[in-house]
């Protein structure tokens, strides 16, 4: 009988602040990303950029993490996820899972020197990002690409999933679980929320915008619901114009319009962190309801639902199939 197939997959996240005493280091490195933070002699000023933004912001955002408990949750969700996905890939390969996060530990060489370790006969990069973006997927392989390089061992790349069949399937099925919490659940307006980009990437090239509309569109024809929706834009940072409308706008939007329940549902996330637990279940909820929309709900992140572990499941064992060498990520626009 031949041996199985030793797999190695490298899950990319962006990572949260595990404490309070992490909070400003985590900014600092999320400010001194080159896919972040870009201009005409960024190399210069980044790192003295991300060091005073970074010291400006983390009182703030740190009064933000205690009220959801302190820290981010992130790492023991994905570490769930990595557990997970170990167990659904068992009955095919002999698979090591790893996660890999870009602005707090454990860190993309840390991943790197997990991977150095395994047996391995092929490896497979799956970003946690269902849409890519420069500033995301873009990002954390541009990272591993700075830290690891090995040509002996054949890798693939997962560069996006926003249409694959089973993961559009676990986020209807999230979809039709929250709305039985509402009383009227066929008059709840569905507002799919994703985290925002500057339009200055969607202009370079950025094919995320596209890839949440398709996503949004996907899963309604999928769930076949008759309730009003809207696509909106979660999580600006800085001058820049971002992609519109925002969260907090459409919110003001649907309440002047008499809705009176809304699920707000993270297309874009697939694992609970500070701008779902925050951003939108505490002050979105709080300007909703002091709106007056009486009903208000946020559809559950992913996380390690069966239906989404398998969907991973099948991206790896997808990936596994395809022949030939390292993918380099594409450029950045």
């Amino acid at each position: 009988m031949p041996e199985r197939k030793r797999i190695g997959v490298v899950l990319f996240q962006l990572g949260g602040p595990d404490s309070r005493e992490a909070v400003e280091p985590f900014l600092y490195n999320l400010f001194c990303d080159p896919d972040i933070i870009d201009f005409p002699l960024a190399f210069l000023a980044r790192r003295p950029l991300a060091r005073l933004i970074s010291r400006r912001r983390a009182p703030a955002v740190a009064e933000k993490y205690a009220e959801i408990g302190g820290s981010s949750p992130i790492r023991l969700l994905t570490e769930r996820q990595a557990q997970a996905l170990e167990l659904a890939l068992r009955p095919h390969v002999e698979p090591f899972v790893t996660i890999a996060m870009r602005y707090w530990h454990p860190l993309t060489e840390d991943a790197v020197r997990q991977v150095r370790s395994w047996p391995i006969d092929e490896l497979v990069l799956l970003p946690l990002y269902p849409q890519y973006s420069r500033a995301t997927t873009g990002s954390s392989l541009n990272e591993w690409r700075r830290r690891y390089s090995d040509s002996r061992v054949p890798a693939r790349i997962v560069r996006d999933f926003h249409d694959h069949p089973m993961y559009l399937d676990a986020v209807v099925e999230k979809i039709n679980v929250a709305l039985t919490h509402f009383d009227q659940p066929q008059e709840v307006h569905l507002m799919f929320s994703a985290h925002g980009v500057p339009v200055s990437y969607i202009k370079a090239g950025d094919p995320y915008q596209q890839q949440i509309e398709a996503t949004v569109r996907l899963v309604r024809e999928r769930g076949r619901w008759a309730n009003p929706w809207t696509l909106c834009y979660q999580s600006k940072v800085g001058p820049q114009k971002w992609l519109e409308p925002s969260l907090d706008a459409t919110i003001e939007r649907l309440a002047a319009e008499k809705y009176r329940a809304v699920l707000v549902i993270p297309i874009a996330f697939v694992t609970e962190h500070i701008e779902t637990l925050h951003e939108i279940n505490i002050e979105a909820r709080e300007e909703a309801e002091h709106l007056g929309i009486r009903e208000f709900g946020m559809m559950p992140a992913l996380n390690d639902s069966p239906r989404f572990i398998a969907a991973l499941a099948n991206l790896v064992l997808q990936a596994v199939a395809k022949k030939g060498k390292l993918e380099k990520p594409p450029s950045s626009p």
